[in-house]
């Protein structure tokens, strides 16, 4: 199996004129964890959804297991998390099941309901980022680093390979962005799940990311660490 994950090569995108990110190169293995940093308009945010597929790169490629990005169709192997997760309407009478749940929508019955083993499945989630007491709340009723931990759940319900969250703790409490930070290390390091995190906050990453992507000017610098 190769280690490789992700492949970029001589990437560059902008609109129209305005070219923001600049022949960038580089690669992501299994079990990397990376952090990827700049000041703000470095575009961080724009490098994380090219390599969703959301955005199409000007010139240059993006392979994703192999595949070229275009060609990818195994979504189910990646996670993402984007800033907005938890912008919704908090009076949107949604339990934690139901929103963990909602992620296997391809798995539900015709009525499109949570089966037994869709509970089980969604119980297994919340037992991995500790909120199964919670499973009957109401979303809205929860606290901010509570509810990331739920869109946690709903992450990693499919069990992908790589996980991309941008700017996960934005509004979370200091308590709840370590709890967060000690379950991202536990998937990174005893479940072999390869992170890639943007964040404007590089001090959680010292002893945990083994890679920091810097942007600046379009450009990527790549620091390796001994973690």
């Amino acid at each position: 199996m190769s280690r490789e994950i992700v492949k970029v090569e001589n990437l560059s995108f902008g609109y129209e004129k305005r070219l923001i990110l600049d022949n960038i190169n580089f690669k992501i293995e299994r079990k990397d964890y990376i952090g990827i940093i700049g000041h703000n308009g470095s575009a961080k945010s724009t490098l994380l959804k090219l390599l969703m597929g959301f955005l199409k790169p000007n010139t240059g490629s993006i392979e994703i297991f192999g595949t070229s990005i275009d060609k990818f169709e195994e979504w189910n192997k990646i996670g993402y998390l984007p800033q907005n997760a938890r912008n919704f309407n908090t009076r949107f009478p949604a339990t934690v099941e139901e929103v963990v749940g909602s992620s296997l929508y391809s798995k539900m019955n015709i009525f499109k309901t949570l089966n037994k083993k869709i509970k089980m499945e969604v119980l297994e989630a919340l037992k991995a980022v500790n909120m199964v007491e919670f499973k009957d709340s109401l979303i809205g009723n929860l606290s901010g680093g509570q509810q990331q931990r739920v869109f946690l759940a709903r992450l990693i319900i499919n069990s992908p390979e790589i996980i991309f969250m941008d700017e996960p703790l934005i509004g979370v409490d200091a308590e709840s962005q370590n709890i967060f930070f000690e379950l991202i290390d536990k998937f990174n390091k005893e479940l072999g799940v390869t992170v890639v995190m943007v964040t404007h906050d590089t001090n959680p990453l010292h002893n945990r990311a083994n890679k920091i992507f810097r942007l600046d000017g379009g450009k990527i610098t790549i620091y390796n660490s001994n973690n």
